[in-house]
């Protein structure tokens, strides 16, 4: 192809990115702000160009992005996910500018990016839905409009910001007191975070299975599947660990949760990659919840399990070229789990630890073993970013093989500094309920017992002891 690629975004998602562009044979161009000067993804990139001090602003900068891909001369850009990536604006921008957008068309972004309009475009295609509002007019009204559906539906419902993703906007309430309390702090904190104030209501779907589907599709219209992902086990309404494909046994089902998606897609007008999720109730009902119109942290368990790079059909869909392979070719092969390895206390309620140092970093690895990562020996975990170091991913042919091979990784891993959540994950892969494939977006708040773990174990332990004891006797023992 030979073009030059801009990366708007840092951490793992850019390595993977930058990855993919070189073995295209392209130019990967990297951007940055100061306090990511030492990451990987610019050593990794062709070029890098600084954005400016930031934190996380010049990374949020439309006008600073579009001006470092004119200087560099890059053809497109892609966003990643996080940060720009569904932002309508930014697409805009670089229609605007004559760059190619690796993603879906900005007014595409800007009608799923709002979720009431979402609702509607599938709700006109006949795609099962949530009972929902629309968005809540201010004052009176839009109060009066929520109480009215709390009564008519039952609690809990759902308080959401239109403009809301990635976890964030969302908030359950149990009683219409709670309601009437917390519409006007929704209506700030969307305002603050999203520069949009509008909110809406769902009702709660309890204890449900959150299913996803993998979608791509080129500009002829050709509308395909990858199958299902399962991502039920979340914090904060944010997801730790993700599988593919889903584990609801009951395989019609999800063939038919895999054709309503290609028809959400289409009714929407889709084009490039993206991810239509679903809940599914206790008694085998699913409803359409959104659709994500940027790569997702999770498509790594997909390409596992089908063989298919997405990110490499991104590139080549976004310069025009049309999907080499039909429905027929896509085939699930064994399991695939991804473990999202995060500088966080699980027992402090996740708490980020960043500024610590990572004093000794060994990799896990071996058959059907994949790492997305960034972090090294050496590393000062940012304060300002997201604390994900590395992901985890295993391919097996059996459950069991993939469960006993991603048990036997994060024992291999050796992370001394910063608290992970690699221990919480050895507690949850011995979990019956786990290895059984029994849990729902409850699965966190109904198995406390997955808290009560020993902070030192496996590999990472045993370094930690070693390490503690050389400290002991006044030594150094990194010295040369």
């Amino acid at each position: 192809m030979k073009k030059k690629i801009l990366v708007a975004n840092r951490g793992e998602i850019a390595i993977r990115l930058i990855r993919a562009i070189q073995e295209l044979d392209c130019t990967a161009v990297a951007v940055y702000e100061k306090p990511d000067e030492r990451s990987r993804h610019i050593r990794l990139a062709d070029e890098a160009v600084l954005l400016g001090n930031g934190p996380r602003c010049d990374y949020l900068n439309i006008r600073k992005i579009i001006a470092a891909a004119k200087h560099t001369g890059a053809d497109a850009i892609h966003p990643g996910y996080g940060f720009l990536a569904e932002n309508p604006g930014f697409a805009k921008a670089c229609e605007e500018e004559g760059i190619i957008f690796i993603g879906p068309s900005s007014k595409v972004i800007a009608d799923l990016g709002n979720k009431v309009v979402a609702r509607q475009i599938m709700a006109d295609a006949g795609i099962p839905m949530v009972p929902g509002t629309k968005n809540l007019p201010h004052g009176e009204e839009g109060l009066q409009n929520a109480i009215e559906f709390g009564r008519k539906y039952g609690y809990p419902v759902m308080l959401k910001a239109t403009s809301g993703g990635g976890g964030r906007g969302i908030r359950r309430i149990d009683t219409e007191d709670q309601l009437v309390n917390e519409i006007p702090v929704a209506r700030a904190e969307a305002k603050a975070a999203f520069n949009d104030d509008s909110v809406y209501l769902e009702k709660v779907v309890l204890e449900p299975k959150h299913v996803e589907v993998q979608i791509i599709a080129d500009k002829t219209g050709k509308t395909l599947h990858l199958g299902t992902r399962d991502c039920s086990i979340q914090r904060r309404n944010q997801k730790l660990i993700e599988l593919a494909p889903s584990r609801v046994a009951n395989p019609e089902l999800l063939e038919e949760i895999c054709q309503t998606a290609v028809k959400a897609a289409k009714a929407a007008n889709y084009f490039n990659a993206g991810t239509v999720e679903f809940l599914i109730d206790k008694d085998l009902n699913y409803y359409f919840m959104e659709i994500n119109t940027r790569i997702q942290v999770e498509h790594t368990v997909t390409e596992m399990v089908t063989g298919i790079d997405i990110v490499r059909n991104q590139i080549k869909l976004a310069f025009g070229y049309e999907l080499s392979f039909g429905q027929e070719d896509v085939q699930i092969r064994g399991h695939a789990i991804e473990m999202r390895i995060n500088a966080e206390d699980p027992k402090n309620n996740f708490m980020p630890e960043g500024g610590k140092k990572v004093s000794v970093y060994r990799s896990t690895g071996g058959f059907g073993v994949r790492l997305d990562g960034f972090v090294y020996q050496g590393y000062e975990i940012p304060e300002v970013y997201d604390s994900l170091l590395v992901k985890l991913t295993v391919h097996g042919f059996t459950w069991d093989e993939t469960v006993g091979r991603v048990k036997r990784c994060l024992k291999n891993f050796a992370i001394v500094g910063p608290k992970t959540t690699i221990p919480f994950y050895l507690r949850i892969v011995d979990d019956p309920d786990f290895i059984k494939g029994d849990f729902n977006t409850s699965y966190l708040d109904t198995h406390p017992h997955l808290f009560h773990y020993e902070e030192s174990i496996g590999e990472a332990g045993k370094l930690a002891k070693f390490i503690a004891e050389i400290h002991h006797r006044g030594e150094n023992p990194f010295a040369s």
